[in-house]
């Protein structure tokens, strides 16, 4: 019973901010990350960005496969239908978030079909691949989901706080993920999550803590990428 109790007290407070808060050196390392913060203060390397812009649409091709794969689990799996409703809402603006690319990618002199992925981008987009396996569980999926997504709206939001000297050319970008509605999509994946992982088995509970863990590990190599740096 004692550890039955814990798990209701975890529930209520979440699982998510508790893990935030044991993993909250890496989730830093992820959300303020030199290449962001160089964003924030005026200081980026606009190759920097360009790059980062050629290899995020990459990125995103393969994220939408991934996501409907969290829909299918949703549909199997979900003990609550709104679910589904929340994650088509996220694959809806991923073709606008593509054809978002391809316009900033011409404003910007980015070949996007000369864009080759490197080695962080491919491994990241391997290890989105193996999540989409049948074998992997919805709620550990759905972590995933929330993790990729919080990352980008908690470190564009950082670029458009008072103070910030964001280069008027970048401010879009940060838009696009730090607005207040993309802030609150994320909250609404993280309900899912939550509400999933207070009731999940042990061993699910550490399958999604690990693959927490590795999304966030994933996106600190992705910004280093990005900013140039090893």
């Amino acid at each position: 019973m004692e550890g039955k109790k814990t798990r209701e007290e975890v529930e209520k407070s979440g699982m998510i901010d508790t893990w935030m808060r044991k993993h909250r050196l890496i989730y830093s390392g992820a959300t303020k990350h030199p290449f962001i913060l160089s964003i924030r203060d005026g200081t980026v390397d606009l190759e920097a960005f360009k790059t980062w812009l050629g290899q995020d649409y990459i990125f995103v091709r393969a994220f939408a496969p991934f996501v409907a794969s969290v829909l299918i689990k949703a549909w199997k799996e979900s003990d609550d239908s709104s679910d589904m409703e929340v994650i088509l809402s996220g694959m809806a603006s991923l073709n606008d978030e593509i054809a978002w690319f391809k316009s900033e990618a011409a404003k910007w002199g980015v070949q996007l079909s000369e864009v080759v992925p490197q080695k962080a981008n491919q491994d990241y987009c391997r290890f989105l691949e193996s999540l989409m396996s049948p074998d992997v569980e919805y709620t550990v999926a759905i972590t995933a989901f929330w993790a990729i997504e919080a990352v980008y709206q908690a470190s564009f939001a950082l670029c458009l706080e008072d103070g910030s000297k964001t280069p008027a050319e970048l401010t879009e970008t940060c838009r696009r993920w730090g607005n207040d509605g993309f802030g609150q999509y994320c909250n609404s994946l993280q309900k899912i999550a939550n509400r999933r992982l207070g009731k999940t088995p042990d061993d699910v509970l550490t399958k999604a803590e690990v693959t927490l863990l590795r999304v966030l590990e994933h996106e600190v190599e992705f910004w280093n990428m990005s900013h140039g740096s090893a």
